[in-house]
């Protein structure tokens, strides 16, 4: 599948425009996502219709916790990233090619869209697993389908995409998971291969968008929890995206390059405490405490969503999803129509 978003230079040479790296390629070479090559002077998708995983998730595992909370989404997925995380959890199928790669399984866009609307009850589909930035085409065939069938799409990303293939992808997308990893750029280039501000400008763009956003950082013990960083990043999150922005602080546990101890459960806490002076939505992920876990009134401190595992339950949100204890507006989204 010829790719969107490159110029055609000198020598056979191509630039990728869709993520910041900006690859100048060679015929016959890969982009630092492996899954993006120069034919001939063109730039080729090699991982367009190439599926590793397709599995109906809770939305909440994406995660999602303000947008259709109990629902059910199916999640697919294929080959290849363009950041190179060390601390990467699916690095089997994001530090891989196509080639490399034994198990993938055809599928065009519409195949994906009749499974979506064949599952009862299903919210619509994520795009996940790896990084969708890098199937970029595939991602945008399946979700214009989709959208048209009244189907959600939700994508879940590393936020490290050009503005122009973002903003093309925006009238189609609904919801976004986006991970920041750090809030330093020492840490994008040494633990990422990439850089933070591309993935500043990724959460703005969202933002004012105003398609549903969410935060993830994993963190990681003495890589990313110094607390004058992580003050600093609740600050630019209030400041720039807004005090309702949900946030998940999520438990690192050793895997892939990065052999460090997991996350104590008193360092999460501490943090979790911190985002809590600056932001009104807060969560734990991938811990045993049920702190953090729950959603709760700004205002009045009443339990609006009470969760279990993946188990929801609706407890305190009326219709018009605000507090049935004192009426304040909760940014959460609750029934199929937007």
């Amino acid at each position: 599948m010829k790719a969107l978003f490159f110029i055609e230079e000198e020598k056979g040479l191509v630039r990728c425009g869709l993520c910041p790296h900006e690859c100048v390629l060679k015929p016959g070479q890969t982009g630092i996502c492996r899954v993006r090559k120069n034919v001939d002077g063109l730039l080729i998708s090699e991982n367009y219709g190439k599926v590793c995983s397709l599995h109906l998730d809770p939305i909440e595992k994406k995660p999602l916790y303000h947008y259709y909370p109990g629902r059910n989404i199916l999640s697919v997925g294929t080959v290849g990233c363009n950041l190179h995380c060390r601390f990467c959890q699916n690095w089997e199928i994001s530090q891989t090619s196509v080639k490399e790669y034994p198990y993938l399984k055809e599928y065009s866009a519409a195949m994906v869209v009749e499974l979506a609307d064949a599952e009862e009850g299903n919210l619509g589909i994520a795009y996940t697993y790896n990084e969708p930035t890098v199937w970029y085409e595939f991602m945008k065939d399946i979700a214009t389908l989709a959208a048209g069938d009244g189907l959600k799409n939700v994508m879940v990303t590393n936020g490290f995409i050009s503005r122009e293939p973002l903003e093309q992808l925006l009238p189609f997308m609904h919801a976004f998971s986006v991970d920041l990893k750090a809030f330093t750029e020492s840490f994008y280039k040494h633990l990422t291969s990439s850089r933070l501000k591309p993935v500043l400008e990724t959460l703005k763009s969202i933002r004012k968008s105003g398609r549903h956003l969410e935060i993830t950082n994993l963190l990681i013990p003495d890589e990313n929890d110094d607390e004058k960083d992580f003050r600093a990043m609740m600050k630019w999150i209030k400041e720039e995206l807004g005090e309702d922005t949900v946030l998940h602080i999520s438990r690192f546990f050793p895997t892939y390059k990065l052999i460090h101890n997991a996350t104590p459960e008193k360092l999460l806490l501490r943090h979790y405490e911190i985002a809590r002076e600056y932001l009104h939505y807060v969560y734990l992920g991938n811990v045993s405490s049920d702190q953090g876990r729950d959603t709760s009134c700004p205002k009045c401190g009443h339990t609006l969503i009470k969760r279990s595992g993946y188990r929801t339950s609706i407890t305190g949100l009326d219709e018009g999803s605000s507090c049935s204890k004192c009426g304040e507006k909760i940014p959460v989204f609750l029934n199929f129509e937007l």
